[in-house]
């Protein structure tokens, strides 16, 4: 059920996900301002992200439009600390499916959150806990 995304594990172990954009080159001036630093990600992840809302559209079952109360009910908070940290080894399908939409939502607000998460080797827990899933299945 979720090879569309465990499909990219390999791709995901060891690559470089991202790197930050910062702009040398601007005065700072109206003219010429500078702008705001932002991450530059990998194909590999682009791709992951397109995945994981692909699934959340097509599995309305797993009602990820409220991962933040998905997250809270299983004690997790929705932030770095608290989701990287979480013990993941026997969450369900729709724990990892919010983790992973609560990873990507964070970029939104917070640039560089799913660099973050990535870097920490989160979203590498998250889609191996995918793949045992699949494979008890």
């Amino acid at each position: 059920m979720f090879e569309t995304l465990t499909q990219l594990l390999p791709r995901l172990s060891g690559c470089e996900y991202g790197t930050w954009i910062v702009d040398r080159k601007s005065k700072g001036t109206i003219e010429d301002p500078i702008h705001m630093p932002f991450v530059g990600y990998s194909q590999t992840v682009k791709e992951l992200e397109r995945a994981v809302y692909r699934f959340a559209d097509n599995h309305k079952e797993y009602e990820l439009n409220r991962y933040a109360d998905i997250l809270k009910s299983s004690g997790i908070e929705w932030q770095q600390k608290s989701m990287s940290e979480a013990d993941v080894s026997n969450a369900d399908a729709q724990l990892i499916m919010a983790l992973l939409i609560g990873a990507l939502r964070a970029e939104r607000f917070c640039e560089g959150a799913m660099l973050s998460f990535c870097e920490d080797g989160s979203i590498l827990r998250w889609l191996n806990r995918l793949k045992e899933i699949d494979n008890a299945q």
